[in-house]
């Protein structure tokens, strides 16, 4: 089992971010998930970006989990963002998008990978949670809200 704990570090956790539009929020999320975790930033953009282009990552409600694969990538990665302003994501329901779990895995972590997937997907479709992620004053927080309990993706 992994646990968000495990997934997230203090310094991946992100309040008001601010972006033009989506490909230029996932170079920046890129960017910091790559300096926290020592990978090249342009990789890890182009690994979120060529997953973007099979069809949008944003699942509805303002959420989206944008995710790949990449070479050198120690284990299964994440990183949390809230913008300070929606942006449009092309999302399912259209509608924009302020809350982003950034996910990024070894090519060889497959099952793993859906594994985390999901157990993010099942944590951002709990209204409560994510209300308490809208509100959250600080990175510390929202680092708080994910680990707390150590709480595992099932």
């Amino acid at each position: 089992m992994i646990d968000f704990s495990a997934l997230l570090h203090p310094k991946t956790m992100l309040a008001g971010v601010q972006a033009a539009n989506k490909k230029n929020l996932l170079t920046q999320l890129a960017g910091q998930l790559a300096q926290v975790h020592d990978l090249p930033a342009k990789a890890v953009a182009a690994a979120l970006l060529d997953r973007e282009k099979i069809g949008s990552t944003g699942f509805g409600a303002g959420i989206a989990i944008p995710h790949g694969k990449l070479e050198g990538a120690p284990r299964i990665l994440g990183l949390f963002a809230r913008l300070a302003q929606p942006i449009d994501y092309a999302a399912i329901d259209q509608l924009p998008v302020d809350l982003l779990f950034v996910m990024l895995s070894p090519p060889n972590a497959g099952a793993e990978h859906l594994k985390a997937l999901a157990g993010v997907s099942r944590r951002l479709r709990d209204q409560a949670f994510v209300a308490k992620l809208r509100g959250a004053g600080s990175p510390d927080a929202l680092y708080a809200l994910w680990t707390e309990d150590g709480r595992e993706l099932d």
